[in-house]
């Protein structure tokens, strides 16, 4: 939604992709409101399986918008930056923003509670913390960031199509968080690192490198099911 937002106002009103990243966060906050206060009730696995439902609805909605240039989607999206190099840079700098906001949020009040919700919804709710609130802010929060991603997405490419958002990009997203650990800011960038980088290390076995790939990651699974570089809290250490 992101993506497609930046890349209609920048393409239909001549406006650079900075100047839309207002609307973007307004669009992606509203978003998360509409989509996450329904099914917020849900837990664990559910509420994956249902986010990941509303991904494949958006898309398909985008399919069959005339705004969103259904198949086709949108060309001629302007660049971020004047370089690539550039684009490199900027990348960088936000990812690092998002990086250290992701970890003074976690030592917040606001983090603690996202922490405990995570851990054991019912016991963080008899403590007083209101779940469903703590469950909607993280919703938004990452829907807002989401978009923002989109945006650089768009950026970069120059043009998006509903085949640019498939399933296998949110399930990878998925992988990454897993892998490095759930909850460890660390741990998810070593995981995003890895996922993006292993496919490529084993191109040369063609056909067969996203068996190996798979095969890999169910062997991380078992040996370290909480994730290469698990979180650890204050709480659990003292």
């Amino acid at each position: 939604m992101g993506a497609y937002t930046s890349g209609i106002l920048a393409t239909r009103f001549d406006l650079p992709l900075v100047a839309t990243v207002p609307a973007v966060i307004v669009v992606t906050v509203i978003a998360g409101v509409i989509i996450g206060a329904p099914t917020l009730r849900l837990r664990s696995d559910y509420l994956a399986i249902v986010t990941l439902g509303f991904g494949e609805i958006i898309r398909i909605t985008a399919n069959n918008l005339p705004v969103t240039g259904g198949p086709s989607g949108i060309y001629g999206i302007p660049g971020l930056t004047d370089s690539p190099v550039s684009l490199y840079f900027v990348t960088v700098v936000i990812v690092a923003i998002a990086v250290i906001g992701a970890s003074r949020l976690g030592r917040s009040r606001l983090g603690r509670a996202m922490r405990f919700v995570r851990e054991d919804e019912d016991a963080a709710e008899a403590t007083g913390v209101h779940t469903y609130r703590v469950k909607l802010a993280a919703y938004i929060a990452g829907a807002v960031w989401g978009g923002l991603a989109g945006v650089l997405f768009a950026g970069q490419v120059s043009a998006i199509s509903p085949n640019s958002f498939t399933f296998l990009y949110s399930a990878t997203v998925l992988m990454a968080v897993v892998l490095g650990g759930m909850g460890s800011v660390p741990g998810v960038v070593l995981g995003a690192i890895i996922i993006s980088l292993l496919p490529e290390l084993l191109r040369d076995a063609a056909d067969y490198r996203f068996f190996i790939f798979g095969v890999l990651l169910i062997i991380v699974m078992i040996v370290r099911p909480q994730g290469l570089w698990p979180a650890r809290s204050k709480e659990a250490l003292k």
